[in-house]
């Protein structure tokens, strides 16, 4: 994802503010960030994360792609949303042999999530547990994986689609030496459990 100084990011979230004539207090009523951190961004104080950059966009109803290029408001006939691939979301595991993408939109966080995974030949993702009756779906697209949950361990070659439950100790390797992707969804509670059996 492109990264964005605080001083970037300070000015544009202000002008936006003050064009819908919002307060600070108001703004961090509609977005749940504290009127104290958007003080502090507004004034380059801070560098905001993710997750409060989106809280944000959702307060002020602008585009969080657009926000990267000056704060455009989303036009209200709109029905597509694009969001162009260097805006796209990257976890890196600390080794750097696995990288997801995150495709799902925040607002589905800890509800429905999906990513696309690549992990180097021989690399392995370890998860610790997800919430009581997640599950994963993980398709193969190119290579071969090994999944494991728990005490289980199943190949998965491409085409093929496992699900499996990660309320326990979870891993997707790569069992080649050529680097391999995946597309995995994962699904809470009790939408996990159904989506499961």
């Amino acid at each position: 994802m492109t990264e964005l100084s605080a001083p970037q990011i300070g000015p544009i979230i202000q002008r936006q503010r003050k064009a819908r004539g919002l307060t600070l207090q108001q703004l961090s009523g509609l977005s749940g960030v504290s009127k104290s951190m958007l003080s502090q961004i507004e004034r380059g104080q801070a560098n905001p994360t993710f997750a409060v950059l989106w809280s944000l966009t959702q307060g002020l109803k602008i585009d969080f792609a657009a926000l990267l290029q000056g704060g455009q408001a989303v036009p209200s006939d709109t029905t597509i949303e694009i969001v162009p691939s260097e805006h796209t979301p990257e976890i890196r595991s600390a080794d750097g042999s696995c990288r997801l993408r995150i495709l799902s939109p925040p607002s589905l966080a800890g509800t429905t999530e999906w990513y696309d995974v690549e992990i180097a030949g021989g690399g392995r993702l370890d998860s610790a547990p997800h919430a009581a009756g997640a599950c994963e779906h993980f398709t193969a697209l190119s290579g071969q994986f090994l999944i494991t949950s728990g005490a289980s361990t199943y190949p998965v070659k491409a085409g093929e689609t496992a699900r499996y439950p990660v309320d326990v100790p979870h891993s997707i390797s790569n069992a080649s030496h050529r680097p391999a992707r995946g597309l995995m969804v994962l699904l809470y509670g009790k939408i996990g459990q159904g989506r499961a059996a």
